[in-house]
């Protein structure tokens, strides 16, 4: 059944290979369960409610890849769109969690819609590449400053509005020594490197009361604090316009992305260098997403973690299936994850950002309409604590540019429209 259903034999891989590489491609990502309710928790959520939902999210989205585009691609809830639903929408913003969770079942609507329409196709292509990259490496360097602060490495100062926090005390010490385990091992590739510095230095960290252990397998949490709970009245509200649009072009962008990376190294590209089934891949993404907002948790997409089952062969769909069973499981491993606390999260989210700043590397550093707009997008994300900022400073930068320069073939519609929603949005929303 499994060979007729996902095609082993055509794809030139087996029963075995394909449960092997879902369960490298698992304990590459599965982080996202330590990490995310952590995150989540500070909006007020419910961490065993967040923990439940950032684990049916990723099973969901598993699932649907798997079993309908038959790709070996995982879901889960990503990495800085959590951190923007919590530091940028409910803290810097002032919006309840319930409100944030109605914007990103909105956005996951509009995707689904867009994923229907061959706009798009149209829209995505529209967006140049540095900016895209840009983006990328934008969140990755608002990550690294959240993984510096919940680190206590970086400390609020009256005069420089930052400063160097107190470097000696425990929590610190462990939070450093996690992260250059984490690389150490990754360098060596070490599968699952981020979970087991994650739970080696949590271990050290119960050792010396830093955290209390509660033992490792449990019933699930209750889920019913943050089930259906989100606010899409409230969402709708037109200053909440950006967030929904920073929501879904971030989710947009990084799950375009990660399926032509993946499929490339997977070899599934057609000879047109196009992904077949990609809106089968694209339903799941926006289906996880909406699914994710009813359960409670931030926005989900696919994983560039899936690479890591690529290269332990998986091919195809029953290597997502793998993940997703893998996920359901990890809902009896709630009080594991209530152990692990910011100082084991904060070196993951640094190693994370650290991965995702690469995309800087690529941008055209000869080109000053190119790179000035990219660095614009990415220093503004941190500084602004705003991914939504850094996404429009960018879009305004590169028209003003392109148009300044003589170059206006190169800023297409979707690049001027979009830079001119911005601009109207920073002068007569955000002055209010």
């Amino acid at each position: 059944m499994l060979q007729s259903f996902f095609r082993l034999d055509e794809n030139g891989t087996t029963v075995r290979t394909e449960l092997l590489a879902g369960a490298t491609t698992f304990l590459t990502m599965v982080y996202i369960i330590f990490v995310n309710p952590e995150i989540l928790a500070e909006t007020g959520m419910d961490r065993g409610a967040a923990f439940a939902a950032t684990c049916l999210a990723a099973a969901f989205g598993s699932f649907v890849m798997g079993l309908a585009a038959n790709y070996p691609i995982a879901i889960a809830p990503g990495m800085g769109l959590n951190a923007f639903f919590t530091y940028t929408v409910v803290i810097t913003g002032g919006h309840s969690w319930e409100v944030a969770l109605g914007a990103v079942f909105i956005s996951g609507i509009i995707f689904l819609i867009l994923s229907i329409l061959p706009v798009r196709e149209w829209v995505i292509n529209a967006i140049p590449l540095s900016l895209k990259k840009s983006i990328s490496a934008g969140i990755g360097l608002f990550l690294a400053i959240i993984a510096f602060q919940n680190a206590e490495i970086i400390v609020n100062h009256p005069a420089t509005m930052v400063g160097v926090g107190h470097l000696t005390t425990l929590p610190v010490l462990l939070s450093v020594l996690c992260f250059f385990l984490i690389c150490v091992l990754d360098s060596r590739a070490v599968p699952g490197a981020i979970v087991i510095g994650m739970l080696v230095t949590t271990a050290v960290g119960v050792m010396f009361g830093l955290s209390k252990f509660g033992g490792i397998v449990s019933l699930p949490p209750d889920i019913a604090p943050t089930f259906f709970a989100m606010d899409v009245v409230g969402a709708l509200e037109l200053g909440l316009i950006g967030v929904i649009i920073a929501f879904l072009f971030v989710d947009m962008f990084d799950t375009a992305g990660t399926l032509v990376g993946v499929g490339h190294r997977a070899g599934l590209l057609d000879k047109q260098g196009r992904l077949p089934r990609l809106n089968r891949a694209l339903y799941a993404d926006s289906g996880a997403t909406m699914v994710g907002a009813a359960l409670g948790t931030s926005p989900a997409t696919s994983y560039i973690e899936s690479a890591a089952g690529v290269r332990a062969g998986g091919r195809t769909g029953l290597t997502a299936v793998t993940v997703g069973v893998l996920f359901l499981l990890c809902l009896f491993l709630s009080p594991l994850a209530e152990a692990v606390q910011s100082y084991a999260t904060a070196p993951a989210l640094l190693f994370v950002a650290a991965l995702m700043s690469r995309g800087l590397s690529e941008i055209d550093w000869d080109d000053v309409t190119e790179y000035v707009p990219a660095l614009v997008t990415a220093i503004s994300m941190p500084l602004t604590f705003s991914i939504a900022t850094g996404i429009g400073f960018g879009f305004i930068t590169y028209a003003v540019l392109k148009v300044g320069a003589g170059r206006t073939d190169q800023a297409s519609m979707p690049v001027l429209v979009l830079a001119g929603a911005f601009m109207l949005k920073f002068v007569f929303l955000d002055a209010q």
